[in-house]
């Protein structure tokens, strides 16, 4: 709670507001998962993406999702990101969660922030489709859909708040954050990343 209000100041200091995308390229690390529930918590659309995706494909989402701020690490941002930068134009910040300025940035942020209000029919994440058939394709998921991964979560899969849980899926697929993020927490569920 505290680090993914960290990461929502940050998100607010840089002009992130309700409405506008957060795109996270990360590999499982805790700043992924921070990152994703700052977004949420600022009102953002949050769209994590595959860290196994080249350039290209970061480039199209990330310009099909009109994203404005991407947060990943300096190794992604150097072999994935630097050299289609220039051709995202909505792309406003590049937050490097291991850079020394991006530390700071989030160990100085408060541990205190008010959620952004937001209702059911609100977006909540920007999912892609593969593009292996042509243009990769968005879908929005709103905060209502809350209620069917906590259904999902108790019928498909059990989950208990006792649990010990871990999700096979990357987050960077729908699979990986409906079952990966949403639906543990709202379970109780520790899980492993």
């Amino acid at each position: 709670s505290a680090l993914s209000n960290r990461f929502a100041n940050v998100f607010r200091s840089l002009g992130i507001a309700k409405g506008d995308v957060v795109f996270v390229l990360c590999g499982r690390i805790p700043e992924l998962y921070a990152a994703v529930l700052g977004g949420l918590k600022c009102g953002a659309a949050v769209s994590p993406l595959f860290s196994a995706f080249g350039p290209e494909p970061l480039k199209t989402r990330i310009n099909l999702g009109a994203g404005k701020l991407l947060v990943t690490t300096d190794a992604l941002y150097e072999r994935k990101v630097k050299k289609v930068a220039g051709e995202m134009p909505t792309l406003k910040h590049v937050l490097c969660v291991d850079s020394a300025e991006a530390r700071a940035q989030v160990e100085s942020a408060s541990e205190r922030f008010a959620i952004e209000r937001t209702g059911p029919e609100d977006p909540s994440f920007l999912h892609f489709t593969s593009g292996t058939t042509g243009m990769p394709k968005g879908a929005v998921h709103v905060h209502g859909a809350v209620a069917m991964h906590y259904a999902t979560g108790q019928v498909a899969l059990d989950l208990h708040d006792d649990d010990v849980f871990w999700c096979t899926a990357d987050p960077g697929w729908i699979t990986g954050t409906s079952y990966g993020i949403v639906a543990p927490l709202v379970h109780g569920v520790t899980s492993v990343v």
